[in-house]
């Protein structure tokens, strides 16, 4: 069957639509994505702007559109963070499946975590053994640990690449360089919030592979010498605390103007990456890893694999 997944995020609204079925790699057979950066739409009073619901709205006209173009037989359609903190958000998604039809469903930053560690889990297999996964998304980091597909602790903490850079990189945002001092107070931070969370990750038992997942640490790893997505989706990729050390290092010291005319650095997010980088570190330092493995599946297949489960026992 033909599945279509509609993922809302902070930055971006992104459509994936797959040939799959139990048992079966799902195989992509579309893409597509829009910078919305929907989070930057919820103003200082918690609502999301009339500005942000208009091209939520166009967003996810376009994309029912385009399932129905590419003949899917389902589209399962969510949101994360920017919809789920907004104080109007329950409002918003009303108007939104009115106008459009489509019903977005509001995932819980422990959801994003399970969701996207049976992912990494049935990316990895079974022979990773306790798996211990990362994921920043613009708005919040998930972690996530078990030897199942389901993990034994799923954890959310609003230390998103996106939201930290608003809140202590404002000069990025607009092409600038990061402050260094702000640098440091963003580390201490994220420091402070993980603590208690990566006292309960590592109380769970010691990991016998770590994974990352996301556009930020695969862009992180990029940086560091990993594999260019050219060369295909099995190609271990990873990043090491060293190399990422390395990574902060130079991107403190560059403009994100500059930075996103690497390679490998995506030029609607590269003013995230000063700050991604420094929560990516705080979180490997917060349960104690000096390197990670990088897994192209998360939250979007987490959601196909979750969705083909369900139909088979249905």
């Amino acid at each position: 069957m033909r599945l279509g997944v509609l993922d809302v995020g902070s930055n971006t609204v992104h459509l994936l639509v797959v040939d799959a079925h139990r048992g079966a790699h799902p195989t992509p057979m579309y893409d597509d994505r829009s910078v919305l950066r929907l989070a930057e739409h919820v103003g200082a009073d918690g609502q999301l702007s009339e500005a942000g619901e208009r091209g939520l709205v166009a967003a996810v006209q376009r994309a029912r559109q385009q399932a129905a173009e590419q003949r899917c037989d389902d589209l399962m359609a969510f949101v994360t963070s920017a919809i789920r903190e907004a104080d109007n958000g329950a409002a918003v998604l009303r108007r939104v499946r009115e106008q459009t039809g489509v019903e977005l469903t509001v995932l819980s930053g422990e959801d994003e975590a399970r969701l996207t560690f049976l992912a990494v889990r049935r990316w990895f297999g079974w022979s990773a053994g306790r798996l211990l996964v990362l994921d920043i998304g613009g708005g919040s980091l998930e972690l996530a640990t078990g030897r199942d597909e389901e993990p034994d602790v799923a954890l959310s903490v609003p230390l998103g690449a996106g939201r930290m850079t608003r809140r202590f990189l404002p000069e990025a945002e607009t092409g600038g360089r990061p402050d260094l001092q702000a640098l440091e107070r963003l580390g201490e931070y994220a420091r402070d919030l993980l603590e208690p969370a990566g006292t309960k990750l590592r109380s769970a038992g010691e990991p016998d592979l770590v994974a990352a997942t996301s556009k930020t640490f695969r862009t992180l790893a990029r940086l560091a010498g990993a594999a260019p997505s050219g060369a295909g989706l099995r190609v271990p990729r990873e990043l090491t605390a060293t190399g990422l050390a390395q990574v902060i290092g130079f991107v403190s010291r560059i403009e994100s103007a500059a930075l996103a005319e690497l390679q490998g650095v995506s030029p609607q997010r590269a003013h995230q990456v000063p700050a991604g980088a420094v929560v990516a570190q705080a979180a490997m330092a917060a349960v104690d890893v000096p390197c990670v493995r990088i897994c192209p599946w998360a939250l979007r297949e987490g959601v196909i694999l979750r969705r083909l489960d369900w139909l088979e026992g249905a």
